[in-house]
């Protein structure tokens, strides 16, 4: 739907709204739930330019139903009687469900396009217009798809999108994970650092630092993984990652490195 197509669509809302002499502008509740709806629109029209699926112009074409048949009960508004006022409140109610609608089959729609194999373009989230933990959980599913590439690219998108989200430690570690078990060692070693920097509370830390020695082994910097190996086993005993972290020093001290 193009912004020319949205305008059109909320001009007559507009209009008819204008002739509702119920409340004063500066006041009227229903014209900030005008600004939400418009504002969800347009997410929705940001989704629509990034979908490439086939019945999304049949989408379009029922809101553009939907939007005719609000219109008419609007206008019917301007010769309301005093029970103008909860007509006006179940509009936009009737309204919102619809655009929740739609929101949530475009979100299944691009979800389930990602899911069987589709691709994401650089800057794109799995599920554009989706909330924080929708992004997330499409990020996770990738990942156990064992579709690292794309889960890697679902995650970095996810911490531009949400750098404030509570789960914003979980898709760091994961996205150093991604890049750990593609054998992208300095990537990884990077990305779990960031864990360790940005998010010294998380309970990822401890694996985190676990796999920082794992990196620095792989990378052949034996120093450095022992350092952080002895780390783990002296800040986070009574751990899985301090059992594995003496497991790896062990190996280590086999292998005469």
């Amino acid at each position: 739907m193009t912004m020319r197509t949205r305008k059109l669509l909320l001009l007559p809302l507009l209009t008819a709204l204008a002739g509702c002499e119920l409340l004063q502008p500066v006041d009227d509740p229903t014209l900030t739930k005008l600004d939400e709806l418009e504002r969800r629109m347009q997410a929705i029209e940001r989704v629509m330019q990034n979908q490439s699926l086939v019945n999304l112009s049949q989408q379009v074409g029922t809101l553009e139903r939907q939007n005719d048949e609000i219109v008419g009960r609007l206008e019917g508004l301007e010769h309301g009687s005093e029970t103008t006022a909860d007509r006006q409140r179940q509009l936009y109610a009737d309204l919102d469900a619809r655009i929740q609608q739609l929101e949530a089959a475009l979100r299944s729609r691009n979800a389930v396009s990602v899911m069987e194999g589709g691709t994401l373009s650089p800057g794109q989230l799995p599920m554009p217009g989706g909330s924080d933990r929708d992004n997330y959980q499409a990020a996770f599913e990738l990942l156990k798809q064992q579709r690292y590439e794309p889960a890697a690219m679902a995650f970095e998108q996810f911490l531009v999108a949400y750098p404030d989200s509570d789960l914003a430690d979980n898709a760091q570690y994961w996205l150093a994970e991604s890049f750990y078990v593609t054998q992208k060692f300095d990537e990884a070693l990077a990305a779990f650092e960031v864990v360790i920097k940005d998010f010294p509370r998380s309970r990822k830390v401890p694996d985190a630092l676990l796999k920082i020695g794992y990196c620095n082994y792989e990378l052949k910097r034996w120093d450095s993984a022992r350092d952080s190996l002895r780390r783990v086993q002296a800040d986070y005993p009574e751990t899985t990652a301090a059992r594995l972290a003496g497991q790896r020093l062990k190996r280590m001290g086999e292998e005469g490195v």
